[in-house]
């Protein structure tokens, strides 16, 4: 073998697919002997001393359909789902993978190739089905905080509609949902163990990796971090994906639209709702699309515990709930009740708020958490990170815009995602009147030299962050 082969390593039934490095140091992996990684190991179910069996494997045909994307050259159906399977199979490296999300995203995916690649991701994944109707909502991120799902969800299960909500982990945001839900139950479930949960409360809010969901999706998004991209075709590819994946037949989508969302113009933002649907009728789902304000982040809390923090205070109806997380969770719930044949038009959010207000959601919410092998605590008990700093305005005047997207740079800084007590408090909003001096923002960490070097990034574009005039 040569330095840069790719090799099939098999143990049994059990196989992975690996790139030869050649190593120098004999006593580091001496003649006749093999040294995986961790991953490739566990893949095998090895340990040292096994007999493998290696076998030279020549590069899978979708490398040159990656390269004829990287030449802006449209794909065809079995080419995506080529690449697909590949990705499944790990037949392809990190490397080429990430080859095909840069092309995506410098070379924009049709309408015909998204539904292509949508197709595949469902095709090679486990589905999980439930007895129609089926709800299911996603935001397409780009906001801070924006902790709706883990309100909404609660909201319409009580109403009783069944609403199984996988959820990613963040990819460019300081949290996603499963990360802030993980902070108080499990989210990593079996197939099984989800339909039990559903059955039992009429709802989850579980990690959608946990399970081989549109598995290649996963891998996409595992690589997607580091490049801190997220590609439109990818994005709508993964969220109708997995919606398909729970046999969900009705999803509200929210579109935050605003400067520093991912879509800043209502144009693009009515594109992208149609897109939607038009994917969605393609795989027998109808999708409702919501407008709304992404030029400002939602709620004070950012960071999974902070955010897992100011959701309780919702349900809970404390009163320093942030009112704007709570509106929205409101608005959103009352579409879905709608879209369920709950409310009439126009008086589903009477009824949401009807619901969250009697603490009926609060009552559910429990249920779900409970069944997901957590506990609800009160929201005083959530302790950020032990080390912060607060961040002070540098003039008198009126906040006119709070970037989402320097947030999610500086709250990464800091240790977010991976560190749930990590993050930022926000103590005032767009159009807030501040004097020099006073508090704007906390940041926490775990870490104190995360903190500092999110300190020293803040200080560097705070007046970008937070605009004061």
């Amino acid at each position: 073998f040569h330095d840069g082969d790719r090799i099939v390593v098999r143990k049994g039934k059990n196989e992975v697919v690996a790139i030869v490095d050649i190593s120098e140091n004999k006593r580091l992996v001496p003649p006749g002997r093999i040294a995986l990684f961790d991953e490739a190991a566990s893949a095998l179910k090895c340990a040292n001393g096994d007999l493998l069996e290696v076998e030279l494997e020549g590069k899978p045909t979708s490398v040159v359909f990656i390269r004829k994307k990287m030449d802006g050259k449209e794909l065809t159906e079995q080419e995506i789902g080529q690449i697909v399977r590949d990705i499944t199979d790990k037949k392809l490296s990190e490397s080429e993978i990430s080859y095909f999300i840069a092309a995506c995203y410098m070379r924009p995916t049709t309408l015909n190739e998204t539904i292509a690649l949508t197709k595949a991701m469902v095709e090679t994944g486990d589905t999980i089905k439930f007895e129609p109707p089926v709800f299911d909502l996603h935001c397409i991120g780009g906001v801070a905080g924006n902790r709706t799902t883990p309100i909404v969800v609660p909201i319409v299960a009580e109403a009783g509609l069944t609403i199984p909500k996988t959820s990613s982990r963040a990819i460019t945001s300081p949290a996603g949902t499963a990360d802030t839900i993980e902070v108080i139950a499990n989210v990593s479930f079996g197939v099984e163990d989800i339909k039990r949960i559903v059955q039992k409360t009429g709802a989850c809010m579980v990690w959608g990796g946990a399970v081989s969901l549109a598995p290649a999706d996963d891998t996409v998004i595992k690589l997607e971090y580091p490049l801190g991209i997220d590609s439109q075709s990818q994005m709508l590819a993964s969220i109708i994906a997995k919606k398909k994946s729970v046999s969900a037949t009705h999803v509200l989508i929210d579109i935050p639209v605003g400067k520093g969302a991912k879509v800043n113009n209502i144009l693009e933002a009515r594109r992208l709702g149609g897109m939607f649907v038009k994917i969605g009728k393609a795989l027998g789902i109808k999708f409702e699309v919501m407008l709304s304000d992404g030029s400002q982040p939602i709620g004070n809390g950012i960071g999974a515990l902070l955010e897992m923090r100011d959701i309780l205070r919702v349900l809970a109806k404390k009163p320093n709930a942030p009112a704007d997380l709570r509106e929205k969770s409101l608005r959103m719930a009352g579409l879905m009740l709608e879209m369920g044949g709950k409310a009439k038009r126009g008086k589903g959010y009477a009824l949401a708020k009807e619901i969250l207000d009697s603490g009926r959601a609060m009552k559910k919410f429990t249920e779900i958490i409970e069944a997901q092998g957590g506990s609800v605590p009160d929201e005083s008990e959530l302790k950020p990170g032990k080390f912060s700093y607060t961040f002070t305005a540098y003039n008198s005047g009126r906040i006119v815009h709070i970037d989402s997207q320097k947030i999610a740079q500086v709250c990464r800084a800091a240790g977010t995602p991976k560190d749930k007590a990590a993050g930022m408090y926000l103590y005032t909003h767009v159009d807030g009147q501040v004097n020099v001096g006073e508090p704007i923002l906390t940041l926490y960490s775990s870490n104190r030299d995360r903190l500092e070097a999110a300190v020293a990034l803040l200080k560097n574009i705070g007046s970008d962050l937070v605009v004061i005039k």
